[in-house]
């Protein structure tokens, strides 16, 4: 059997605690063994919430079923968490104006649907030479998509590519 996540009932050791809870009539500072034996008449588990506080906070509840509500909750947070999607543009280093303007077009659209947004720029062979070239035109598209996008990382050589990261801007709702 697996331990469990909170110290319940009798793992309980502080001599007095504040209880918490909805079927709790007075709430307040009791002896842990009057405490137990509320919950017992209660059919209840006691479950340790706060053991920092002085004194520490106890509440009355179902055990499992605060178990199963806290899994709920847990699912929903990672169900509303935020999957980012990364795409990818590519140039080469002498991309002429039209090319370019049509990959802007489309690196613009990723970034209003939220998308974040890698560009980069591909040295083929002896293309190297040109680093500065790609450069330039990394920096041009950062410009150019200044009202959806945010760099995140400015132009860096990695290997044959030189990489840079665009986050989209958030929208205020």
């Amino acid at each position: 059997m697996q331990e469990d996540a909170h110290l319940i009932n009798d793992k309980i050791r502080f001599p007095k605690v504040r209880v918490v809870g909805e079927n709790i009539d007075e709430q307040g500072v009791y002896p842990i063994d009057k405490v137990r034996q509320i919950a017992r008449e209660q059919d209840l588990d006691v479950v340790l919430i706060a053991d920092k506080a002085d004194p520490p906070v106890v509440k009355i509840i179902d055990y499992k079923k605060f178990l199963y509500d806290q899994k709920k909750k847990q699912k929903e947070i990672t169900q509303k968490a935020q999957k980012t999607v990364i795409k990818e543009i590519r140039f080469g280093p002498n991309t002429d104006d039209h090319d370019y303007e049509f990959k802007r077009k489309h690196a613009e659209g990723f970034l209003k649907e939220g998308s974040k947004l890698k560009a980069y720029v591909f040295f083929k062979g002896r293309s190297i030479v040109f680093k500065d070239k790609g450069e330039i035109l990394l920096l041009k598209l950062a410009q150019d998509l200044e009202e959806v996008g945010k760099v995140e990382s400015l132009p860096k050589l990695e290997g044959k590519r030189m990489i840079m990261m665009i986050a989209p801007k958030t929208q205020k709702k």
